[in-house]
C-alpha cells in the first residue's frame, strides 16, 4: 500500500480509510456481533498500535468508529497522533445487524460464517450494508472534500464495500472471493487498512482501492 498521505501534484483526492477494529477479548469463543463490553484483548491493542504508527504521518481531518467497545478503543488508540482532528461516532459504521449475536462461533463456522441465509428483516442483507457503508462514503464525501478520513468498523461491512468498490456483486456468494479478485487477503485482518480514494466530486465516481494490514504481533497465534 502506498503512503495513504501522498497524492498525485494538485489532485484534491478524497481519502477515506476503513479499518478494522483489532482483535477482541473473547475468552468464551462466542459471536460477539452487536453485543456490548466487547473490548480488545491486548494482542488487539498492539495491533491497533502498529496501526497507529503507519498512519502517524497522515494529516487525518476525522476519526470515526462504530458504536460498539472495540472500535471505540480501536479509534481511539489511533486518533493519538491526532489531536486535531474531529473524533465521532456513526450507526452508520455498526457491525451486521444477525439473529447470531452471543451464539458459540462454532455455529457460525459450521454455517461457513453465513450470517444471511435464512434470516428476514429487520436483520440485514449484503445489499443493506452497502446501501448503509455509501450513506456514510456521500456523507464524509461532502463534509471532507479533499482529506483524509478514518472510519473504523467491522470485517463483514469492509468485505461488501470492498467487493463494490472491484466492481463485483456485493453478494454473499461473492464473500469468499476477495483474495481472486486481487484482494490481499481472504477476509480483511483485524487492525487493516482499507483505502477508498476519490479524486472527483462525482457522486458515481468508483475509487480505487488499496490494502494493508499490521504484521501479527508476538503472541498472537
Amino acid at each position: 500500500m502506498t503512503n495513504p498521505d501522498s497524492a498525485q501534484p494538485g489532485a484534491q483526492v478524497t481519502r477515506l480509510l476503513f479499518v478494522r477494529h483489532g482483535e477482541v477479548e473473547n475468552p468464551d469463543d462466542l459471536y460477539y456481533g452487536r453485543l456490548p463490553r466487547f473490548g480488545l484483548s491486548e494482542a488487539g491493542r498492539r495491533q491497533v498500535q502498529m496501526t497507529g504508527a503507519h498512519l502517524a504521518s497522515c494529516t487525518v481531518a476525522a476519526i470515526y468508529s462504530s458504536t460498539l467497545l472495540r472500535a471505540r478503543q480501536t479509534a481511539r488508540i489511533l486518533a493519538s497522533p491526532h489531536p486535531a482532528a474531529h473524533v465521532g461516532i456513526s450507526r452508520l459504521l455498526l457491525e451486521v445487524h444477525s439473529p447470531f449475536d452471543g451464539q458459540p462461533r462454532q455455529v457460525l463456522a459450521k454455517r461457513g460464517w453465513d450470517l444471511y441465509t435464512g434470516t428476514v428483516s429487520p436483520y440485514e442483507q449484503p445489499a443493506d450494508l452497502v446501501a448503509r457503508i455509501q450513506r456514510f462514503i456521500r456523507l464524509m464525501r461532502r463534509r471532507f472534500p479533499g482529506q483524509t478520513v478514518v472510519a473504523v468498523t467491522h470485517g463483514d461491512l469492509i468485505v461488501f464495500l470492498t467487493l463494490w468498490a472491484l466492481g463485483a456483486p456485493a453478494e454473499l456468494e461473492q464473500k469468499s472471493q476477495l483474495h481472486q479478485l486481487g484482494y490481499a487477503e481472504a477476509y480483511p485482518a483485524p487492525a487493516s487498512v482499507t483505502t477508498l480514494n476519490y479524486r472527483t466530486s462525482q457522486e458515481d465516481e468508483r475509487p480505487s482501492l488499496s490494502y494493508w494490514s499490521p504484521p501479527t504481533p508476538a503472541g498472537t497465534v
